[in-house]
């Protein structure tokens, strides 16, 4: 193993229109600057709440070490300090607010970007992404923005890499008497192709500079649980970024085979005080509802703040209810609802020393990384293995009024995110309530990621077409009403241990019908993640500080899945009018194809259609009805979705302005279906 200097990178100075200092009695936010300012959709007007504009910024932040809402910040005694004693950092935001504040809702929609990037509100949006919104079709058919909702992005990991206009923030190093903080970093890589190289960290990350003397080490293994061979020194080298938007990687002369596990093991520096990522999203969305200066561009025009946050993001915005970063160092509220979707079972590693933010663990990745870990629940419970009693939203509790709180989650959380630990005992023996001020909505039959990807890749199936957006933008108005005390929201609706709806993978798999695959009978899973139970070292629980590399794996988490019906659809939660009314076996798994044994995807489900008769079912040996057995025809297939889709409305789980966009996307789906030869390996039939 060699490892290379890193080449010197050039400055990049942040130059700003204007600079307005804060009033640092209002909030923590010391100043704003404002790079860029510009009307929206070419100053297009949006209902009665008129045009909206677009403000580009940096906010420059300072934070009380000495304070007890600062006090779970791991490392934040070694950050170093101004003048005044205070923690200073920077970091990018973007906000989009009605031109006429007094024509806005006094709402304010927080999105905690995902890696930096924005997902533009899954409600808001439904074609344009971007990463700063700027055209009409960044704001989709302008259902929030017509009901007054400003909206704010702002940055809070520091290891996203620069480049297409994902936030940034500058987060300090710890230092301990004056030296950078180092210590033993250990980073998996899961090659999706053959390649000879690959970034430390994925998914837009930087990674941990190397120190002066590393130590470095690397390993393979085909599974988690398997026994990891060392690869020689002489056959890799570890290579620094050439730039800020480039990565640490790992060069591998021999090539690294897809769907091993690989894991660089080396001694780091720069240990940042990522912890502050957390108290930038509490000060951003502070300043916003309680500054009363002209440094704040929505002064007096909010009364509440909702945080939306999509997996990752969701994961955050549940760390920060767990360690009650809701309320702000004044103790005043500063996030009054959450909306988290598709979190999984899971918070995250945004808040210890060499946090590596962007890992989560899935079926086959990432396991001993502190994303899955005790307690999951919202009420109180204990982990028989430790004996340890705790409660997720214990702290948020204390620290005042708790957060009103809608989880969404899809059936793909349930096989790869843990979804079940929510809402069942660690031992997945029984089901456990819900807070009374948390609901949750699981999405039956689909998958955590939106859209579709029109080909299989790495994949054995086509990925699963169902399109929960619709679902999304109809609970975002239920949110507010139950936040505004207009009306309470609809029940939650979930699989359960008690119904049967819920149960263990053996149950799953002696329960799944027969359905054709590419090369017979398909098979369910094998198998699905049960995170362990970590032992990181005696200081992580004290000081945030992971001494045991890689941790030992304890006892797992003993995770549910919702269980299929005839159709292999799950039972339990909400089903799309395109499950209600199917054309085929929508599932939240799909089996990988990159050389992973056993494994699945991560954030992939798939889908299997039925047959078009009942004489073609049965030469296949499909045990599923075919089309023609449940709809006759096509009119009576739209009459199906047409009734599932009303009998959502009046549940409240689906907006009546859009049945005819759902109508329209019934029928080509089915069109495209009935005409195409569907096992061609295209899956275009799904777009």
């Amino acid at each position: 193993m060699e490892i290379q200097k890193p080449v010197a990178r050039t400055a990049v100075l942040f130059l700003a229109a204007i600079f307005i200092a804060a009033s640092s009695a209002e909030a923590r936010v010391a100043g704003v600057e404002i790079e860029a300012r510009y009307p929206f959709a070419a100053g297009r007007s949006y209902g009665a709440a008129g045009a909206y504009e677009v403000l580009v910024g940096r906010f420059h932040y300072t934070v009380d070490p000495e304070l007890a809402a600062n006090a779970l910040i791991t490392d934040i005694a070694h950050a170093p300090r101004a003048a005044d004693g205070a923690v200073a950092f920077a970091g990018d935001f973007i906000l989009m607010k009605p031109v006429d504040p007094g024509r806005g809702n006094r709402r304010l929609l927080l999105e905690v970007t995902n890696r930096g990037g924005l997902a533009l509100l899954p409600f808001l949006n439904f074609a344009a992404w971007s990463n700063r919104p700027e055209t009409a079709g960044h704001g989709g058919d302008g259902l929030v923005l017509e009901a007054g909702y400003s909206l704010l992005w702002t940055a809070w990991n520091w290891d996203v890499t620069a480049g297409n206009g994902r936030l940034q923030i500058a987060l300090p190093a710890a230092e301990i008497d004056g030296r950078p903080v180092t210590g033993r970093v250990v980073s998996e890589l899961v090659p999706r192709w053959p390649t000879t190289i690959m970034p430390v960290a994925w998914g837009n990350s930087r990674g941990y500079a190397a120190a002066d003397a590393p130590a470095a080490r690397l390993s393979v293994r085909p599974s988690q649980t398997a026994v990891r061979r060392q690869i020689p020194d002489s056959d890799w080298a570890l290579l620094p970024g050439r730039s800020a938007a480039d990565p640490y990687h790992v060069q591998l002369k021999t090539g690294f085979r897809p769907g091993q596990i690989y894991e660089i093991s080396y001694q780091a520096t720069g240990a940042r005080v990522v912890g502050l990522g957390l108290a930038a999203l509490r000060d951003a969305a502070s300043f916003f509802k309680h500054a009363g200066d002209s440094s704040n561009p929505l002064a007096g025009q909010v009364d509440h703040i909702i945080g939306f946050g999509i997996s990752q993001s969701a994961r955050v915005l549940q760390h920060m209810l767990w360690q009650g970063f809701h309320r702000d160092e004044a103790g005043r509220g500063a996030i009054d609802a959450v909306f988290a979707h598709v979190p999984g079972g899971g918070k995250g590693s945004f808040n210890h020393r060499f946090a590596q933010t962007t890992r989560h663990p899935s079926q086959h990745e990432d396991h001993q990384y502190p994303a899955d870990f005790f307690p999951f629940a919202t009420v109180p419970q204990t982990d028989p293995v430790t004996g340890m009693s705790a409660d997720l939203l214990a702290r948020a509790r204390t620290a005042g009024p708790l957060p009103k709180i809608f989880y969404t989650q899809t059936s793909t959380d349930y096989w790869t995110r843990s979804a079940s630990l929510l809402h069942t005992d660690v031992g997945g023996e029984s089901d456990l309530a819900l807070d009374a001020d948390a609901r949750l909505y699981v999405f039956a039959g689909a998958q955590h990621a939106i859209g579709v990807a029109p080909k299989r890749g790495r994949f054995l199936l086509c990925r699963n077409p169902a399109d929960y957006r619709y679902l999304l933008r109809a609970l975002i108005g239920r949110l507010d009403d139950w936040l505004g005390g207009r009306r309470p929201p609809p029940n939650s609706a979930y699989p359960t241990i008690a119904r049967g709806s819920l149960g263990s993978l053996a149950a799953y798999r002696q329960q799944f019908p027969e359905v054709p695959g590419p090369d017979g009978p398909l098979a369910p899973p094998k198998k699905h993640l049960a995170p362990p139970r970590l032992d990181l070292g005696p200081r992580f629980a004290t000081d945030g500080i992971i001494d045991t590399h890689p941790p030992r794996f304890g006892p797992v988490f003993e995770t549910r899945l919702p269980l299929p019906d005839t159709d292999g659809i799950d039972r339990g939660g909400i089903r799309l009018p395109a499950l209600a009314a199917p054309l085929g076996t929508h599932l939240g798994w799909n089996h990988r194809t990159d050389g992973a044994i056993d494994a699945i995807g991560r954030w992939a489900g798939s889908y299997v259609p039925f047959a078009s008769d009942q004489a073609t079912a049965r030469q296949t040996g499909d045990s599923r009805r075919s089309l023609a057995e449940r709809y006759g025809d096509r009119a009576g297939y739209l009459a199906a979705v047409e009734a599932a889709a009303l009998i959502l409305v009046q549940q409240g789980f689906l907006l009546n302005r859009d049945r005819p966009a759902i109508l329209g996307r019934a029928a080509r789906r089915f069109d495209r279906q009935t005409a195409q030869q569907i096992d061609d390996g295209s899956c275009a039939y799904l777009r």
